[in-house]
């Protein structure tokens, strides 16, 4: 099969073609044929060298997918062959094809091309484990998102609003926050203009911050929080080293946490999944929520997908298209 390798850490251009073995499927789990496979910072951090896949996992970028499931494995239950998913992969879905853990697929809402649906996976795992089940978001509350017009922040805006909270978002530009504020964002923070912990703190603070920044704004964050409020880190793109005044976690009963998602348990991913499929899957069903799509690249062209993920001039998700959104 076709597949993009990295060659060796380095930039955008270390990704190349090759050709590798189809993967089987062992008990548990199932094989697709990729459709379309979603573009993903941590792919980025993988090629560079700094985010290294866990040793059952292959070694090729991709960590979601859309397509149709061609192979299942002994003890899989409610899957079939011909059946079009949506999947979180522990890696390799820059491919032909790729295996997963059965318990990890959902299936392509109704309102959605499997082009949208190879959107979902990551960010929507993401969001939901980390803003709902690690930080508890509650109707009602107010939360900040940093990032708000990327994959994660589109994503992580739609979903608080739709569950009733007040949120806050920052990005890079005034058109990024237009972007932010259509999605259902009730403020929009242009960083480069404005002091989110100012804005944050004159609506009585933030109960649930979820940020993939860190460094400098550790301490702004705590700064930015309200009393029992919860910051949850999900990545460190300015560093995970800071000087931090650790007192505010005590007089105002403040919560640091914070994961990632790809070293986690298959039955942990599962339990998401299971959650994803109970909660959210109706709203993308009905189209109340959908995915924010930036640029499709072919798969030959993932050097350019990596070139335009790292630029930060991206608003939503990319994607690379594999086999395409074919007839069933």
């Amino acid at each position: 099969m076709r597949a993009v390798e990295i060659t060796k850490p380095g930039g955008p251009e270390v990704l190349q073609l090759c050709e590798r073995p189809v993967p089987v499927a062992g008990a548990g789990q199932v094989v697709l044929r990729v459709a379309y496979a979603g573009v993903n910072r941590p792919d980025a951090m993988q090629r560079a060298g700094n985010y290294a896949p866990p040793p059952t996992a292959s070694d090729l970028p991709g960590l979601e997918a859309s397509g149709e499931i061609v192979q299942v494995g002994e003890g899989v239950d409610g899957w079939n062959p011909g059946d079009r998913v949506c999947a979180l992969l522990p890696g390799g879905g820059y491919a032909d094809y790729a295996v997963t853990s059965a318990g990890h697929c959902l299936p392509i809402p109704r309102t959605m091309d499997l082009r949208s649906a190879a959107c979902l996976p990551e960010t929507f795992f993401t969001v939901w484990s980390n803003v709902f089940m690690r930080g508890s978001l509650q109707p009602g509350e107010r939360f900040l998102v940093h990032g708000g017009a990327g994959g994660i922040g589109t994503t992580a805006i739609q979903l608080a609003k739709a569950f009733g909270s007040t949120v806050f978002a920052t990005a890079g530009s005034d058109q990024k926050c237009q972007v932010c504020l259509k999605l259902g964002a009730d403020h929009a923070i242009n960083y480069r203009q404005s002091d989110f912990v100012s804005v944050v703190k004159a609506s009585g603070g933030a109960d649930v911050i979820l940020d993939m920044v860190g460094g400098d704004y550790f301490q702004r964050n705590l700064n930015a929080l309200a009393e029992d409020g919860r910051l949850v880190q999900i990545a460190f793109l300015k560093g995970a080293k800071a000087d931090v005044n650790f007192s505010r976690l005590l007089f105002r009963r403040l919560t640091i946490t914070g994961s990632t998602l790809r070293p986690q348990s298959d039955d942990a991913k599962s339990q998401i999944a299971e959650g994803l499929l109970r909660r959210v899957w109706p709203m993308l069903d009905a189209g109340r929520i959908a995915p924010v799509l930036d640029q499709e690249f072919e798969l030959e062209q993932a050097v350019r997908a990596h070139q335009r993920i790292e630029s930060n001039e991206h608003i939503g998700k990319i994607v690379l298209k594999v086999h395409g959104d074919v007839p069933s």
